[in-house]
């Protein structure tokens, strides 16, 4: 292995790395989904998903591709790494990848909206701050 510096581009994360702290992002990523899917001149939302949204396997709406529904979800999933803010809202939708409905695509249209005005977010570890790890768990593994 050779050593040729501080990486800014790994599997897809832009690292950006400075006195400070690091910044992990990934507005390509976000840019190349939106260009995938048709979404790159859509207009912006500020919430990944309404608070009226209530999404269900039971609808009676038709069926669409499940093909595209699960790629659009995978695409999604793998911004989770940098992106907490909208995994609750992609999670969600994953739920219906066996037999996706329109009402669910226009779920997963409404996070593609959300990036479109947040490609640049993703997580900020400042290098000069004591950061705790806290766990619970209420299990009891001892009996």
């Amino acid at each position: 292995m050779s050593m040729m510096g501080e990486f800014s581009f790994f599997l897809g994360l832009q690292i950006k790395q400075s006195k400070k702290g690091i910044f992990v992002c990934q507005s390509k990523y976000c840019n190349d989904i939106l260009k995938k899917f048709e979404m790159e001149s859509c207009k912006a939302a500020t919430t990944p998903m309404s608070t009226n949204c209530y999404l269900s396997a039971d609808e009676v709406e038709p069926e669409v591709d499940q093909t595209k529904y699960k790629g659009l979800i995978g695409s999604l999933l793998y911004l989770t790494a940098s992106r907490p803010d909208i995994m609750f809202a992609i999670f969600l939708c994953a739920r219906f990848q066996s037999s996706p409905k329109e009402s669910h695509v226009k779920a997963a249209k409404r996070i593609l909206k959300h990036l479109k005005g947040t490609t640049s977010v993703g997580l900020w570890y400042p290098s000069h701050s004591h950061i705790h790890l806290v766990g619970y768990s209420d299990s009891d593994f001892a009996r």
